[in-house]
C-alpha cells in the first residue's frame, strides 16, 4: 500500500522516538526539547525522501511514455499481396514491414483501412501517421507528402481475358475501355494511354477485375505483383504484352515531419542490412 508523505514522516518519526527512548534508559533521561528537535528532523527527512521517491517514479513514467505510444498506418487492403484481409486481420508485405519499423521505434502499430484515394488525405490531416499501400513514388504526391527511402520496386502490366488477340500492349489499347483502382497510377497511366473517357475506375482492383471477366471492360491496369495473384486464380485471364513503368514503393509521413521521416529511414535501413525485407518480399512474392 502506497503511504502518503505524512503518513511516512509520522511513521518514521514515531520510530525514532523509540529508538531515542531506549537508548537514553528512561523517558525522564530524554528531554521534551531533543524529543521535538529529532521528531521534527526525522520527519523533514522522511518528506524528502518520498519527494526524491515520486520524482524519479514520476521521471521514469515519462521515459516509458516517450519511448512507447501507438503509430498509425493508413493503407487500402485490397492489394494482394502488399496488403489484404485475412479473416479479421490485415495482414501482407506492407504490414509485416510496418510492424517491424514500428518495433525498432518502440511502438504499438495500429493499421487503419480505408479508400485508396483517401490515404494521402489522412496523413496530410495528422489522422494517420504515415501511409503504405504499395504507394508509388510520384511527383504529384510529392507535393502533399514526404516520401521516406525506397524499400521495394514494381511495375504496370495489362490484364485482359485470355482468349483476347486485339490487346498486346499499351500500343493497342486505342477505343477500348480500360479498369483501374481509383487514385493508383494504373488510373493515372490507364488515362495517359486512352484518355479519360475510356478509363472505368473501381474502389478495388478485384472490382476491376470482376468487370473484365464479366467483358464490361477491355483490360485491367494493375501493379504487377496483385496481377501475378489474380492470374494465378483465375485461367481466363493473361497478361498482354511486357510489364511498362518502373516504380519505386515508398512510406508516406505528413509534409515536413523530418523527426519521423528520419525514424522510419533509419529501420528502413536497418531492415534491408539486416535482410528482414528481402525475407518479408521472398515470403509473398518468391523468387521465379
Amino acid at each position: 500500500m502506497k503511504l502518503t508523505k505524512k503518513a511516512a514522516a509520522a511513521m518514521l518519526a514515531m520510530a525514532m522516538m523509540a529508538s531515542l527512548a531506549a537508548c537514553g534508559g528512561s523517558a525522564e533521561e530524554t528531554t521534551a526539547a531533543t524529543t521535538t528537535a529529532a521528531a521534527a528532523e526525522t520527519e523533514a527527512e522522511a518528506e524528502e525522501a518520498v519527494t526524491e521517491a515520486e520524482t524519479e517514479a514520476e521521471t521514469e513514467g515519462e521515459a516509458t511514455e516517450a519511448a512507447g505510444g501507438v503509430i498509425v498506418m493508413g493503407t487500402n487492403a485490397e492489394f494482394e499481396p502488399w496488403e489484404y484481409h485475412d479473416g479479421d486481420a490485415i495482414v501482407g508485405i506492407d504490414p509485416e514491414i510496418a510492424q517491424a519499423i514500428a518495433d525498432k521505434l518502440g511502438m504499438e502499430l495500429q493499421i487503419e483501412d480505408m479508400a485508396f484515394d483517401a490515404i494521402i488525405p489522412s496523413v496530410v490531416s495528422g489522422k494517420c501517421d504515415f501511409a503504405m499501400a504499395g504507394m508509388t513514388v510520384t511527383e504529384e504526391r510529392k507535393v502533399s507528402v514526404d516520401f521516406t527511402d525506397t524499400y521495394a520496386e514494381s511495375s504496370l502490366v495489362l490484364l485482359v481475358q485470355a482468349d483476347n488477340t486485339e490487346i498486346t500492349g499499351p500500343d493497342s489499347l486505342a477505343d477500348h475501355k480500360v479498369g483501374a483502382q481509383t487514385g493508383t497510377t494504373g488510373d493515372l497511366t490507364a488515362t495517359e494511354l486512352v484518355g479519360d473517357g475510356n478509363v472505368e475506375r473501381y474502389n478495388s482492383f478485384f472490382e476491376a477485375v470482376q468487370s473484365l471477366k464479366q467483358g464490361k471492360i477491355d483490360a485491367v491496369l494493375l501493379d504487377s505483383a496483385p496481377a501475378k495473384v489474380f492470374l494465378s486464380q483465375n485461367e481466363d485471364l493473361k497478361q498482354a504484352g511486357d510489364a511498362m513503368n518502373k516504380e519505386e514503393y515508398a512510406i508516406a509521413v505528413q509534409k515536413g515531419n523530418t523527426e519521423l521521416l528520419d525514424q522510419i529511414n533509419g529501420a528502413i535501413d536497418e531492415l534491408q542490412a539486416d535482410g528482414t525485407i528481402d525475407e518479408i518480399m521472398n515470403k509473398y512474392i518468391p523468387a521465379e
